[in-house]
């Protein structure tokens, strides 16, 4: 089981992205800081993009009844808000979000679904899966950005024309 710090007395501090970095952007970024009273740990939330945040297994199983409907293929991330990597390649999955609209990418927290993260095996964060029709098409375990932009190509190469 995954497992992240415990929180207490928490604040949230949310801040677009383009703030921080001193620039602006066409995806609306936030990153949200929890400051935890008793440390001065700090974590950071992601939001951004075309990236579609999964919060109950209801929304999931609409998420992909929708998907199956309209003949998309699911690409989703099981994160966690205090994993490095995830920080690191969350931008990219932002970006691809808005470049690839024949694919729905949808980021499910770990911590927030536990039971759920546990029923698809995840061992590390982050993970994705490539899903059609609820089936498992590829995985990639792991923040390596050059092999998640290959295995975006090639499936929406292999997709008919008219669904890309």
């Amino acid at each position: 089981m995954l497992q992240s710090p415990m929180h207490t007395n928490s604040h949230v501090y949310s801040y677009p992205l383009e703030v921080i970095q001193g620039q602006g952007s066409e995806s609306s970024w936030f990153l949200q800081h929890k400051h935890d009273a008793d440390s001065d740990e700090q974590h950071i939330e992601f939001a951004g993009g075309k990236v579609q945040l999964i919060t109950t297994k209801d929304s999931w199983d609409q998420k992909l009844s929708e998907a199956s409907r309209d003949g998309k293929i699911v690409l989703a991330n099981f994160s966690a808000t205090w994993c490095g990597p995830c920080r690191q390649i969350a931008p990219l999955y932002s970006e691809l979000s808005e470049k690839y609209p024949s694919l729905l990418f949808l980021l499910v927290d770990v911590d927030e679904l536990p039971d759920f993260s546990t029923s698809w095996e995840i061992k590390a964060t982050p993970t994705f899966f490539f899903l059609r029709d609820g089936q498992q098409l590829d995985k990639l375990v792991g923040a390596n950005k050059p092999e998640l932009q290959k295995k975006i190509t090639a499936i929406v190469d292999s997709m008919p024309p008219r669904d890309k």
